[in-house]
């Protein structure tokens, strides 16, 4: 699937909204059915610590919102809650070049939290993803918990 421009425009707000713009991370796609989001963290000043590496607020603030993004995208905004509750990131190696994520949910996934909901009541997921270079090379591992619940 390609970007529509709905998710065009969708991606421009984000990249415009001060506080993800603060992160010095840019989102570089959407998927059409808010499945897919790419990021990409630029290695800049904006970016770098007193170290000369990607700072590590700007990685997680990148990544932070996504799977909750994608989860209320996904789920009837007047049905569920989604909340991001709590996140971890894993530091492999410092950065020194742009770092990039993907973020993913299936449709199985999807119909998993609904039927989790419904059945259960509030539910807490776990998702991670890889920061990477251009080479594949992981920099850092991110985990955050999403809280979805009935309204």
């Amino acid at each position: 699937m390609s970007e529509s421009w709905r998710t065009r425009l969708a991606r421009l707000k984000f990249n415009l909204f001060p506080v993800y713009r603060g992160t010095g991370g840019r989102v570089r796609y959407i998927r059409e059915d808010w499945q897919e989001i790419r990021v990409e963290i630029p290695y800049s000043w904006r970016t770098k610590n007193y170290m000369g590496t990607t700072f590590g607020g700007s990685i997680y603030g990148a990544c932070d919102p996504m799977h909750a993004m994608l989860l209320i995208k996904n789920l009837d905004e007047s049905t569920y809650a989604v909340w991001d509750t709590e996140a971890s990131i894993d530091f492999k190696r410092p950065g020194r070049t742009d770092l990039y994520a993907k973020f993913e949910l299936s449709d199985d996934e999807i119909a998993s939290v609904k039927r989790a909901v419904d059945a259960d009541g509030p539910v807490n997921r776990a998702y991670e993803v890889d920061v990477v270079d251009a080479d594949g090379v992981v920099h850092a591992t991110v985990e955050n918990v999403v809280h979805v619940s009935k309204r």
